[in-house]
């Protein structure tokens, strides 16, 4: 068998991430994804060259974004001949783009590639009623005008009413809040609790872009120069007053100050082999060394956004390692009540036994070891960008410590989670 290569983070970079229908209202998944993998471009010299694939997605998609990650491709100064692949898998598309990449420079099959994810819910798609677009066929399809007269036999004007897309998991019809609310509610986290870990992301966030963390990692994009979701003059007060969205009875905890806003943006990484880096003189700021991607089954009753839980466990298992073992941990905010439920499953014994399979709990982490950058709740969530901006802070955040390790954890529609370990070059 043939000796795996090391996979090298070189770097990452993103413009901010702004609400929807603010900053980037006018501008399309293509727009956003070309001139992010263009920063990358620019930033490590890669005009003319061919990278060896570029992986790359987003969620809320148009019929025109049919392979988004190539047209993004040709629409950089990247050498023609670079493929581009489109993936989707929800929030974890460009970790999981990242997973792919690495698997193939891993086995040799390539030395180089990028991981990207854009993603705009200001410019959703909006389609017809499914009844009058088969009309719009049938009359394309007609061969005189009579045909075509046909075509809308019956007509009424309800069906021009606009579709948007949904905003529930098809198979159980709840949104991802009305679920997260499901998983507060089971394991017993407070509104106060939620409001606390908010507050806290915005204040991190808030104090690395006063200390320049972010000067090399987010670039100005069409006016802004940092993510406008940003608080930085947040207060827990403040959040207390915010009245619940999933679930406005008294029982209710979510708000729109402790789950993440509809963002738009975009993000990319560039990964390599050891030896592409070394030849191209690249420095390596982390190595990618192990991923795991995971699911559960939400329509059963358990958690929606607990499959994390899962792909860590198997990480670890994988790995060797313990929950104890990492300086940094990175776990995306999709709502507040997501990384808290996530937190106490580790340390349930009768979780971690009887859903995880293990001999006992996995245990606490070092809190004050996590998201140390901010996270989602105070930069935004443009679902398919997520990955590749966590996977260049922690990359970021190992080197600038020069040693350790840290752990990334991704919750995902459809029940899904993932999860990867990068440890310092």
């Amino acid at each position: 068998m043939t000796e795996l290569k090391r996979v090298a983070i070189i770097g990452g970079t993103r413009i901010p991430f702004c609400r929807s229908n603010t900053a980037y209202a006018n501008l399309s998944n293509l727009d956003m994804l070309a001139d992010t993998l263009q920063n990358l471009v620019d930033r490590y010299g890669l005009t003319g060259r061919k990278i060896d694939e570029v992986i790359a997605g987003a969620v809320t998609t148009h019929s025109r974004d049919w392979n988004l990650a190539r047209e993004a491709v040709l629409s950089t100064s990247l050498s023609p001949a670079t493929p581009g692949t489109t993936l989707q898998m929800a929030c974890g598309t460009s970790l999981q783009a990242a997973m792919l990449c690495a698997g193939r420079i891993a086995s040799g099959q390539i030395d180089c590639a990028i991981a990207a994810g854009s993603d705009t819910t200001s410019d959703v798609p909006l389609v017809f009623q499914r009844r009058f677009a088969q009309r719009l066929v049938k009359a394309g399809q007609a061969r005189d005008v009579m045909g075509r007269v046909r075509a809308f036999k019956g007509f009424r004007p309800g069906e021009l009413s606009p579709q948007a897309p949904a905003n529930g998991e098809p198979r159980t019809r709840l949104s991802m809040g009305e679920h997260c609310e499901l998983m507060a509610k089971q394991w017993g986290i407070t509104r106060a609790e939620q409001d606390l870990l908010a507050l806290e992301s915005h204040q991190k966030a808030a104090r690395a872009y006063q200390g320049g963390f972010f000067d090399d990692l987010v670039n100005p994009y069409n006016g802004v120069a940092r993510d406008n979701n940003l608080r930085a003059d947040s207060s827990f007060e403040k959040l207390a007053t915010l009245k619940t969205v999933f679930d406005r009875s008294a029982s209710g905890t979510l708000t729109a100050g402790n789950s993440t806003p509809l963002t738009d943006g975009a993000a990319a990484v560039l990964l390599t082999s050891e030896e592409y880096a070394q030849t191209n003189g690249l420095q390596v700021q982390a190595w990618l060394t192990h991923a795991r991607t995971s699911a559960v089954d939400f329509v059963g009753g358990e958690g929606l956004l607990m499959a994390p839980t899962v792909a860590v466990s198997e990480l670890l298992k994988a790995s060797g390692l313990s929950l104890q073992d990492f300086d940094f941990y990175e776990i995306h905010e999709a709502f507040a009540a997501q990384v808290l439920c996530t937190l106490k499953a580790w340390e349930s014994d009768e979780f971690c036994r009887e859903t995880l399979g293990l001999s006992g709990p996995l245990g606490a982490i070092d809190r004050n070891r996590l998201n140390v950058k901010g996270s989602s709740l105070a930069l935004g969530h443009p679902f398919a960008a997520t990955g590749a901006r966590i996977l260049g802070t922690l990359a970021k955040l190992l080197q600038n410590q020069n040693s350790g390790r840290g752990l990334i954890s991704i919750c995902t529609a459809g029940g899904m989670g993932a999860a990867a370990i990068l440890e310092k070059a």
